[in-house]
């Protein structure tokens, strides 16, 4: 049985986790590790332990940056340390970020949040279980919660 980690934070404003676990768990029966932190300069470590400490097959890192400066800031610094925290692994962490100042209105980001998380979650089936679903969308301009660009 495949193990999954999932790190949130408690800054976001929506369970991005429980959606994206919710979705997985429509599609495969998996373990579940989980782990909660304050907001997204945390979760690079928390990413890192919680491979380290329970060897998942794969990790979502979930957060949701605020609208100011500063949060554009913390995010990408969180970004760098996800990146640091997989090569240092060799473990996939799937970075599902949901920045405010995407849309303006609130019910819009909750939809959006809603559509990223449960996104990114079908990324992770196939990555796990049907790595030749995502060889054939190579090049197809796939988006996470928004529309899909296309391909050129």
């Amino acid at each position: 049985m495949k193990k999954i980690g999932f790190v949130d934070t408690t800054f976001a404003r929506y369970d991005l986790a429980k959606e994206a676990i919710r979705k997985i768990e429509q599609e495969i029966s998996f373990k579940k590790i989980k782990k909660t932190v304050p907001g997204v300069k945390d979760l690079p470590v928390a990413c890192k332990t919680l491979i380290e400490e329970h060897n998942p097959d794969i990790v979502m890192a979930f957060g949701m940056p605020g609208p100011e400066e500063i949060d554009k800031r913390c995010a990408d610094q969180a970004s760098h340390g996800i990146i640091k925290a997989q090569l240092m692994t060799n473990t996939h962490i799937i970075e599902v970020f949901v920045h405010e100042r995407e849309v303006q209105d609130e019910g819009e980001l909750k939809e959006l949040a809603k559509k990223r998380a449960k996104d990114h979650a079908q990324n992770v089936v196939k990555l796990l279980m049907k790595p030749k679903e995502l060889k054939k969308e190579a090049g197809k301009g796939k988006r996470e919660g928004h529309e899909n660009a296309g391909p050129l």
